[in-house]
């Protein structure tokens, strides 16, 4: 069944195989529109297409396609038609199709390239994964500090077809070495004879080429460009990173952050391209550990037998406490590690969050403390026939939930500045991880105040 993107007349005529109708069809379409179809299909029919469509049109809807369905499409065309899609891509996306195929596939790819685009795709493959230079672009306009506006506007009309944008020029000296950059309209609105140089008002903001892309989608959001050069030890300047690339990226760490605080690894692939026995090893370690953390609260929770054998109705209230500071723990790891990722705080912020998670811990840890009395004083008369000393018992579970709701806030809130002080990422302080802990605690907590207060 074809997918609900697809219009009923383009489904009539891919189910009869008129190719040469749906070619003319096509042409007044948008390449964003054609893939949108091509997404539907599958890929013996996208190859049949793709033969058909001209070699810009095909170029440009390949760009839209998802990296896996690119990847599934390279197969299925022939030497001739690869070479012509492979050329029009631009550098950035063909860089990310690349490191999507296996290696003896990128292997003959490459060879499929013009010489100046294999000298461009060998010069992105090399930068350091998820680098900056991995999604750079090198379809840039530079120009230079001396030219007037008029000589400015002339060169752009000459050179700037093809380029990734116009909307921000970058200024080079004749080594090629950065100065700074230039808003088109600035250098529009400029009188004929006004030079470049003189038109520069804005801080230069650079990026590395080696730079980890968590810096790169920063940087954008700190200075709010649309574009951001990219250069190597030299100050040479090597690409640009533009907004849209930017948006991917972001995309991509978001989904990583949010596979980590689920307690697993980041899937490399989308789930549905996922084969099992990789999503067993994603998530089968994670587990593993957890289920060793779990044995944990259980061995806790046999050294108080004595406290249990004396008063029965505590295991009662057991899934209460643990389960309070799990919350109250996931909820602080969740809050400080998206803090940290948009840059809200900084590690020297550490001090300042363990003085708030301890009071929001005290207040929220309150507030349950005075719920769980409640909840003992309240019990069904039944039940409560069974529990002896109920004062002292809400007495236990309200002081208990206060100190599980503030250790579990502490817990929270330091260990992804611990994390990120040691190198790792914050996001592998996972919720699940958080709440293990929090259980152990909360049931050494719960049988300890027993101890004190019943014993």
């Amino acid at each position: 069944m074809l997918g609900h993107f697809l219009r009923p007349e383009y489904e009539e005529l891919i189910r009869q195989k008129d190719w040469e109708s749906l070619r003319i069809a096509f042409e007044d379409l948008d390449p964003a529109d054609i893939a949108e179809v091509l997404e539907d299909l599958p890929p013996e029919d996208s190859g049949v297409i793709f033969r058909l469509l001209p070699r810009d049109v095909a170029g440009g809807a390949f760009e839209y396609l998802p990296l896996e369905q690119q990847a599934e499409l390279v197969g299925t065309l022939g030497s001739e038609q690869l070479v012509s899609v492979l050329n029009e891509m631009a550098p950035d996306d063909r860089t990310r199709l690349l490191e999507e195929l296996p290696a003896e596939v990128t292997k003959r790819v490459l060879t499929t390239l013009r010489p100046e685009e294999l000298k461009v795709a060998r010069q992105l493959l090399g930068y350091p994964e998820k680098s900056a230079g991995r999604f750079m672009t090198p379809e840039y306009l530079s120009i230079r500090p001396g030219m007037s506006a008029r000589e400015a506007l002339d060169y752009i009309r000459a050179h700037g077809r093809g380029r990734e944008t116009l909307n921000v020029l970058f200024v080079t000296d004749e080594r090629g070495v950065l100065i700074g950059d230039l808003r088109l309209s600035d250098l529009v609105m400029a009188g004929p004879e006004v030079k470049v140089a003189d038109l520069q008002e804005r801080p230069v903001v650079v990026i590395a080429a080696t730079s980890p892309r968590e810096e790169v989608v920063a940087a954008f959001e700190k200075y709010d460009r649309e574009a951001l050069p990219v250069t190597d030890s030299r100050g040479v300047l090597v690409g640009i990173i533009t907004i849209d690339d930017v948006l991917d990226v972001a995309a991509e760490e978001a989904t990583e952050d949010i596979q980590r605080l689920g307690g697993m690894e980041a899937l490399e692939a989308p789930y549905m391209e996922t084969t099992p026995l990789q999503m067993v090893r994603k998530r089968g370690g994670w587990l593993t550990l957890l289920f060793f953390g779990s044995m944990l609260t259980t061995f806790a929770m046999a050294s108080f037998q004595d406290e249990i054998a004396k008063v029965q109705a505590l295991t009662l209230f057991i899934t209460l406490i643990v389960g309070s500071g799990g919350n109250s723990g996931s909820q602080a790891t969740s809050l400080i590690i998206r803090a940290l990722a948009v840059r809200e705080i900084e590690l020297r912020d550490w001090w300042r969050v363990l003085v708030r998670e301890l009071i929001n811990g005290l207040v929220l840890g309150g507030i349950l403390g005075v719920l769980g009395v409640l909840r003992v004083l309240l019990l069904p008369s039944e039940i409560r026939a069974q529990v002896p000393h109920p004062a002292l018992v809400g007495a236990t579970v309200g002081l208990s939930l206060m100190g599980v709701v503030v250790f579990g806030s502490l817990l929270g809130g330091m260990l992804p500045f611990l994390l990120r002080r040691l190198g790792f990422d914050p996001a592998t302080a996972s919720t699940p991880f958080i709440a293990t802990l929090c259980d152990l605690a909360g049931t050494v907590i719960y049988f300890g105040m027993a101890s004190l207060v019943l014993m």
